[in-house]
């Protein structure tokens, strides 16, 4: 176990911001994640921060994982105080920090969360984890599931995954899949590219549109201008920046403060 004093970091906000889909709430204080593989609990309290690891796999995996090296603190310092919109859902989420997940696992994630909804897509992929992932036992003794491989799925029947209660993305996982998995799409080439790039890599993936490729190049390449637009987002452009946002002002992190104002729609007001 290792106890962390980390500034703007909460665990129960970045748990329910729509970005990972295989982070739990256990109890009331404690949360665990599945991540390459690695099973991980937090728990957050008053008193702190502890993870369920030691020093050496902290440093080596966690402290990545979650952009502790990132100063959060310094992006708010930044937002304009006659926004008073912006303003507030800083203050609401201001525990959010943008995870590095594996790209792989993203573009299927995402590619599974049109049209769906966070409880959903978190069904679908522990169904998915559970019958095509590899077992592994954590420090409890209770079993979990990797994520599986591009190959594990490429050469299932395209509709397959419905049975994991994807519906008609069943296709778009699968087909994506055999993509990767036949080096179609190289992921490594992705990973070095810039935004631009990689996004425009992404969208040559079958079901992969804009939305889907910014919550990729934002989630799974780390592309902190990446700017994703969902119904939320949508939501609150017409409500509050008829003119769009002001993304200029933010140029660099216009991600991080999408994941502001996404968690305020979709928490807080």
């Amino acid at each position: 176990m290792l106890r962390k004093a980390v500034d703007h970091f909460d665990i129960r906000q970045i748990c329910d911001s729509g970005q990972c889909f295989r982070m739990t709430q256990r109890d009331e204080n404690t949360y665990s994640v599945i991540a390459s593989g690695r099973y991980l609990e937090i728990e957050q309290n008053r008193e702190g921060i502890v993870f369920s690891c030691g020093e050496e796999e902290f440093e080596e995996f966690w402290r990545r994982y979650f952009d502790l090296d990132r100063d959060y603190g310094a992006y708010m310092a930044t937002v304009n105080p006659n926004d008073r919109y912006l303003v507030n859902a800083i203050q609401f989420g201001s525990g959010i920090r943008i995870l590095h997940q594996d790209l792989w696992e993203m573009t299927a994630s995402f590619l599974i969360s049109q049209q769906n909804n966070i409880v959903r897509i978190c069904r679908c992929i522990r169904n998915i984890c559970e019958r095509y992932g590899e077992e592994r036992v954590n420090f409890r003794g209770e079993t979990y599931h990797t994520f599986p491989a591009p190959k594990a799925l490429a050469y299932l029947p395209e509709d397959e995954l419905k049975e994991c209660n994807l519906g008609y993305r069943s296709k778009y996982v699968v087909r994506t899949a055999r993509s990767i998995a036949e080096g179609e799409v190289n992921l490594e080439a992705v990973r070095k590219m810039r935004y631009k790039d990689a996004k425009a890599q992404l969208l040559k993936l079958y079901g992969v549109g804009e939305k889907v490729a910014d919550c990729i190049c934002l989630f799974g390449l780390h592309h902190l201008e990446a700017f994703p637009v969902d119904t939320h987002i949508l939501q609150a452009m017409e409500k509050h920046y008829k003119r769009g946002f002001p993304r200029r002002r933010y140029k660099g992190y216009e991600g991080v403060m999408q994941q502001y104002v996404f968690y305020w729609e979709l928490r807080g007001e």
